[in-house]
């Protein structure tokens, strides 16, 4: 099995435990949230280590091992990324399996378990050509970042409220919205797996002024992320830029 394949495989295997343990687990809220990040983290953890025994981990849901800032190979991963998303019924949560090489997003998989779709660099859906009637920017329901309203603004944007942010950034792969804009706090296993998926899909994906995403770093704190359209990628930046 390739890396790509496995990445697949796992990611969806998670997202089908997740969604068996909200139909039967009888929980809710906090508590069926806190059951779904431990149990999706048991089982990536033990089928990531079968297959790759050699490859170092980094997990929302585990102790980091600093060793693996030495290592070429990390897996970064997000077993439940939107887990007030999933505790309370929305379908905007997913699973993130992602793969850095050297520092780099080099493959993953991103599932959205609750849309049936799993996104992956080695089966990727086709590009859309943009929407007619402008750009449209994918923002989180509850907290969206003030400089994504700004450049929103600037641009003549629509916003597109959504849940977590692996179901943000596959919204602009799928052609349902043209960018994905955070700032504020995010780490390694918010994007990785996303970012692999958008950049193999043919999209920008960087850090906000434009510089390339760099994960395996000793603090897993990846507070900014920007993916989008190629062809919009430097009018966003520049209303960035332009505050």
């Amino acid at each position: 099995m390739t890396d790509a394949e496995l990445a697949r495989s796992v990611a969806v295997e998670a997202g089908e435990l997740l969604k068996s343990i909200r139909a039967s687990s009888g929980l809710e809220g906090a508590a069926l949230g806190a059951l779904g990040d431990r149990d999706a983290n048991t089982l990536i953890l033990d089928r990531l280590r079968a297959a790759r025994p050699e490859d170092f981990i980094l997990s929302e849901e585990s102790v980091d091992d600093r060793a693996r800032c030495a290592a070429s190979r990390v897996w970064i991963v997000d077993p439940l990324d939107g887990t007030r998303e999933y505790a309370s019924g929305s379908s905007e949560w997913a699973v993130h399996i992602g793969l850095a090489i050297d520092g780099r997003p080099a493959l993953g998989a991103v599932s959205v378990p609750d849309r049936d779709q799993v996104f992956a660099t080695d089966d990727l859906p086709p590009k859309h050509p943009p929407c007619p009637a402008g750009l449209r920017v994918v923002v989180s329901r509850s907290r969206a970042p003030d400089i994504a309203h700004c450049v929103g603004d600037r641009l003549g944007a629509i916003m597109i409220p959504m849940g977590s942010a692996g179901a943000k950034a596959m919204a602009v792969v799928e052609g349902r919205a043209d960018v994905y804009l955070h700032d504020g706090g995010q780490y390694e296993w918010d994007n990785c797996a996303p970012a692999a998926v958008a950049l193999a899909a043919g999209f920008h994906a960087s850090r906000i002024d434009g510089s390339p995403l760099v994960y395996n770093c000793q603090n897993p704190l990846l507070p900014d992320l920007l993916i989008c359209r190629q062809e919009v990628a430097a009018t966003v930046l520049e209303a960035i830029a332009r505050g």
